[in-house]
């Protein structure tokens, strides 16, 4: 982990944002910086996710803070946390976002593409800047591409946790898949500093919580379903 400065140098129509930083600041796909604007009165920093990258630094996910304007200065934190892993074996590669854009899985369809690999986004959203040997499908087509897939890379945030869950279970297809990762999108305001459990989730064990900002924000899928 490393600290640091950063500034926003250009912003993008979909709210996504281009950060001049050092480059060991520089996340992976799924792992966060934590980013406070230099001067602002906000109590708590902003995590910042991988979404491209850039000559100078990276392009971070949508949404963007308010107050942050281009030439904005960024006191950072990371990168933190563990992100997502494509097996090198993977030649089909499924990303998945259940709600919205795709833009927090982005940064693995270059990984995946160098790997030679097949790459379909399931979503109701996608961006316009996809290569085109990137296919889009809607949400209505996930049996199907988890029939087809072995990797899953899914998107999702808390609230929406138990209805992904239930959404899988009720498809039954991921015993055939041979890996799936899923990010959880939750407010981690510590770091991993604090252990205060405001980022806290329990797997398929209620018995048994982990940190997002620490454990996560990827998990394996078999510790969620």
């Amino acid at each position: 982990m490393h600290t640091g400065t950063g500034q926003i140098t250009e912003i993008y129509l979909d709210g996504s944002a281009q950060m001049d930083c050092p480059p060991n600041l520089i996340p992976s796909p799924g792992q966060y910086l934590l980013a406070h604007a230099s001067g602002s009165d906000s109590p708590l920093p902003v995590s910042v996710y991988f979404y491209d990258s850039a000559p100078k630094g990276f392009r971070f996910a949508p949404p963007l803070p308010s107050i942050w304007t281009i030439g904005t200065k960024l006191n950072l934190r990371g990168p933190l946390g563990h992100g997502f892993s494509i097996p090198s074996s993977a030649r089909k590669v499924a990303l998945i976002a259940l709600e919205g854009s795709p833009a927090y899985l982005h940064g693995l369809i270059s990984i995946a593409l160098k790997e030679q690999a097949e790459v379909v986004i399931v979503c109701e959203s996608a961006p316009s800047d996809l290569p085109e040997v990137v296919e889009v499908q809607p949400l209505r087509a996930l049996e199907e591409i988890c029939k087809w897939a072995d990797f899953i890379a899914v998107d999702t945030a808390r609230e929406t946790l138990n209805q992904m869950k239930k959404l899988f279970e009720k498809l039954n297809q991921l015993s055939a898949v041979r890996e799936a990762q899923v990010l959880i999108r939750v407010p981690m305001p510590c770091g991993g500093l604090a252990e205060c459990g405001v980022c806290a989730v329990s797997s398929n064990n209620p018995h048994d919580w982990k940190m997002v900002c620490k454990d996560g924000p990827v998990f394996e899928m078999n510790f969620i379903t």
